[in-house]
């Protein structure tokens, strides 16, 4: 099995959304194909993936460093001992000659790539990537079915609370149970009608998330902390800059629920830092790195095993994302759950066309790879890319 060629797109995500920091006006994200000479069923096994959404296309770092690394070096040295590409061989050929430090400047695009060829990887198999990851990493999800949680809520023009009351309504009418809003774009007074209004529609705190988005200076993010506490919120999630860990450790100290963080962290060592400094909690607080922003599946398999050894259990890593990718991810690897965003993001926003959510749980696919072929508008855009 041997790559043939990897291509990237930049594709705008079209969304109006707002959250405390920004809008998604001119959010763009790279698709990448990797072209293999496998044939399964008359087709060349083709994979693919994107780099998440909240993080711009990177096709010139991988144009540049990336693809032309993995081209280069010799096909049977990519491969696992059946003769399937193998990721984690592929890993370190992405990552050579890179200074360490600094791994924002390249998480995305590696990971983006390196997602593309697990989805390779699994289809040449022709099994779901789900179930290559939890063979390779394990434990897999008993019973084929994980949680999936709406990240909804967005700060739209002219919206109401009776119009953010009709949106939780409408993911509740969908199937979902938990769902998660926007804090931090308004005043505290109003953001607290916001919540309250929400959860008259959850039904309590346990069924509802908030996202600040890092937002928050020390000041601001204490008093939304006072605010919040007696809701018993599902978790409070970025309240601040992702790297001020002094500041995170002190929200910690103030704030008895759970804290959700790490989607703006991109590698090991800055989740590691974040544990160990950022005054997170193993028996509470929630964890959801995004797998293909942070160097992609292999390396959020070590961050796993690193959480555990650090007390934290599977159940408290969420990945940060709404599409399939992390629904291979969380199926594989049997973390807490996954993140959707129905009606937002265009073609990068959901799951498989044929996917239901019954009473707040999604099951895992049986198609081949990650499953794109699925979901019918976004596998336009990566069919055509490849053709």
């Amino acid at each position: 099995m041997r790559i043939v060629e990897i291509r990237e797109t930049a594709v705008p995500v079209r969304s109006s959304m707002r959250n405390a920091v920004f809008d998604f006006g001119e959010m763009t994200t790279s698709v990448v194909a990797v072209i293999t000479d496998r044939v399964v069923e008359g087709r060349p096994v083709v994979g693919y993936a994107f780099n998440g959404t909240g993080r711009y296309a990177c096709g010139g770092a991988m144009r540049g460093r990336f693809i032309p690394r993995l081209l280069g070096e010799a096909p049977e040295s990519l491969l696992d001992e059946e003769g399937f590409l193998d990721p984690e061989r592929c890993l370190p050929v992405l990552n050579r000659r890179e200074k360490p430090g600094g791994d924002a400047e390249r998480a995305w695009a590696i990971g983006t790539i390196e997602t593309a060829l697990w989805d390779a990887a699994a289809k040449a198999r022709r099994e779901p990537l789900w179930s290559l990851l939890a063979r390779r990493y394990g434990p897999g999800t008993p019973g084929g079915r994980v949680p999936c949680y709406v990240g909804g809520g967005w700060y739209r023009p002219g919206q109401t609370v009776a119009d953010l009351q009709d949106e939780m309504r409408r993911h509740r009418d969908a199937g979902y149970v938990m769902l998660k809003t926007k804090v931090g774009g308004m005043p505290l007074d109003e953001d607290r009608r916001r919540i309250e209004g929400v959860l008259e529609i959850v039904g309590g705190g346990h069924n509802l998330a908030v996202d600040a988005n890092g937002a928050f200076d020390r000041q601001r993010a204490l008093a939304y902390a006072a605010m919040l506490a007696p809701y018993g919120l599902r978790w409070f999630e970025e309240p601040v800059h992702p790297l001020d860990l002094a500041l995170y450790a002190e929200v910690c100290g103030a704030y008895a629920p759970a804290i959700g963080t790490g989607e703006n962290l991109y590698s090991l060592q800055d989740v590691a830092n974040m544990i160990q400094f950022g005054g997170l909690r193993p028996d509470r607080d929630i964890l959801q790195v995004d797998p293909p922003q942070a160097f992609g599946l292999a390396t959020f398999a070590r961050i796993v095993a690193m959480a555990e050894k650090a007390g934290f259990s599977r159940a408290q890593i969420f990945p940060h994302g709404g599409n399939q990718m992390s629904l291979a991810v969380v199926g594989g690897l049997g973390l807490g759950g996954c993140e959707a965003y129905p009606g937002v993001f265009g073609a990068f926003a959901g799951y498989a066309d044929d996917a239901r959510v019954e009473d707040g749980w999604l099951r895992l696919p049986d198609r081949p790879g990650i499953g794109f072929e699925g979901q019918a508008e976004l596998y336009a855009l990566m069919k055509d890319l490849a053709a």
